[in-house]
């Protein structure tokens, strides 16, 4: 078995989108998205996964340098990103990202170790890196996003629901449902913003309303799909949703010259003369 040919005809089952083909040609393969080395129908199911995540694979071979025994493949990758990958929804985007496969031979078979950026494939596709630890002894991390109006009357009544997700695509497909319950709340007059904050298998959404009655807003179309995926679509494995009305609500701004505390909203104004502006509600 020559590494160097093995090399070839790995990339070339990749090009052809050829999953099987895949897994026949090398006898184990690792990437930086497995824990460890995959074979057989887990390497052709990984190669399955990933040919439906980024399709229309334009695979290009930059240099081949080994011998028989041991070969390095330098690649540069542009494809089309349809599903989601490391908690990413699609993009519908195109990705560029360069790698290299170690192909290596012995009495076993062949071996491909590829290496590639997964940061780059992140920014590629428009997303920012964060590193935040899972958990210390009292909390656990996560990412949260923020969704303004610019409306500032005082909140009235919060809207507070978590899902728990099995794993990154479900995350992903959670956030697109977001996404476009966010939007339709937007063109209700009621709606005052809203937050979402993702920490362990949880995926929290806070919303503010103007005032009780306008949470009438949340039965558009896009909430009722939701709705029902988790119900009759199997999505999620545990969901909470409750109302909460503020007791009080208290808004203060620092001003940047003498540094004294002002209240919002109230036209009260600092010792030099300065007045906040006032702030979205969320």
């Amino acid at each position: 078995m020559d590494a160097r040919k093995t090399a070839e005809a790995h990339l070339e089952a990749w090009r052809a989108g050829d999953a099987e083909a895949v897994a026949a040609v090398v006898a184990t393969y690792t990437d930086p998205d497995q824990p460890g080395p995959l074979a057989g129908e887990e390497l052709a199911a990984h190669a399955a996964a990933t040919l439906a995540r980024f399709r229309n694979l334009d695979l290009q071979v930059d240099r081949v340098t080994g011998d028989e025994d041991a070969a390095a493949v330098s690649w540069r990758l542009v494809a089309d990103h349809r599903e989601a990958y490391l908690g990413m929804p699609a993009t519908g985007g195109t990705v560029t990202v360069s790698g290299l496969d170690l192909v290596t031979v012995d009495e076993g078979g062949a071996h491909v170790r590829r290496v590639f950026d997964r940061l780059a494939v992140a920014e590629a596709l428009g997303y920012t890196a964060r590193f935040v630890p899972a958990a210390d002894e009292t909390r656990e991390f996560g990412v949260s996003a923020r969704a303004a109006t610019g409306r500032t009357e005082p909140p009235g009544a919060l809207v507070l629901t978590w899902l728990e997700v099995r794993d990154d695509a479900e995350s992903a497909d959670v956030d697109l449902l977001s996404v476009e319950i966010v939007k339709s709340l937007r063109a209700s007059r009621g709606f005052l913003g809203a937050a979402t904050f993702d920490v362990g298998e949880r995926k929290f959404t806070l919303s503010v309303f103007d005032r009780p009655e306008s949470l009438r807003a949340v039965h558009a179309r896009p909430h009722q799909r939701a709705i029902r995926r988790f119900f009759k679509g199997g999505l999620c494995t545990r969901g909470h949703t409750s109302v909460w009305h503020p007791a009080s609500v208290r808004d203060y701004a620092r001003c940047p010259s003498c540094e004294q505390v002002v209240t919002v909203g109230t036209g009260a104004a600092c010792e030099c003369g300065w007045t906040p502006d006032g702030a979205s509600t969320l």
